[in-house]
């Protein structure tokens, strides 16, 4: 599992939804739409949203017929794009001897491991684009009851 932050989970559940209703045509989406899709809080989601678009990746209207889509094709977002609006992507993962011991000398043990594997997780960010979420049509199986016994009706 990728470890970052919240905020930038969040980023990348609202624009996959936007990926997956993105057409030719320009439709936009509802905040609302986006939220109650992927189970997002509505308040964060409007941040979330605004920032998306401060940065080239969402476009937003107001009014009866706004809403909100991808400011390009979704091949053409990539997660990096994503998660580089809520997380900086120059910060290096933290020597386990501590934060003044590589590059001070010596690298430690760890130290090349430690490199390749956050080149790796750069990389699939860098790679991986929104481009297969477009026109998905299958919806996530919602939460389960206790004890993950499916919720149903009888």
């Amino acid at each position: 599992m990728l470890k970052i932050g919240k905020l930038a989970q969040q980023g990348i559940a609202a624009a996959s939804y936007l990926a997956q209703k993105y057409d030719e045509e320009g439709t936009r989406v509802s905040a609302m739409e986006i939220a109650d899709a992927r189970e997002l809080p509505r308040p964060v989601l409007a941040k979330i949203l605004a920032a998306l678009s401060l940065h080239g990746i969402t476009t937003g209207t107001t009014g009866p017929h706004g809403g909100y889509r991808l400011a390009r094709p979704p091949r053409h977002i990539t997660l990096h794009d994503i998660v580089a609006v809520f997380e900086r992507m120059d910060i290096r993962p933290m020597c386990p001897f501590g934060p003044n011991w590589c590059g001070h000398g010596p690298p430690c043990p760890m130290h090349d491991a430690i490199s390749v594997a956050a080149d790796d997780v750069t990389r699939f960010l860098q790679k991986q684009h929104l481009g297969p979420f477009c026109g998905l049509k299958a919806e996530p199986a919602r939460k389960t009851g206790r004890r993950g016994k499916s919720a149903k009706t009888s």
